[in-house]
């Protein structure tokens, strides 16, 4: 089984926000999709859906990130 960053995609009230990305990345997108899918294009979720949880995990992996966070924090 292939080990994605991302394991699940939460269900939360979302803010919209408009995002234009590269053709390229949207077929990377729709392949990652297919994989966390077990391999099947049909039935994956949709790309717009895994950006958000991409970009959480990514801030939430960011060891300068959030160094950077706990030194600008008073006390």
């Amino acid at each position: 089984m292939t080990r994605l960053k991302l394991s699940d995609l939460a269900d939360e009230k979302p803010v919209r926000l408009t995002v234009e990305v590269s053709a390229r990345l949207h077929r990377e997108l729709l392949a990652y999709a297919a994989v966390l899918n077990g391999g099947e294009a049909r039935g994956a979720p949709a790309p717009e859906r895994l950006i958000a949880p991409m970009i959480e995990r990514f801030i939430a992996t960011d060891r300068s990130f959030a160094k950077s966070r706990r030194s600008a924090q008073p006390g």
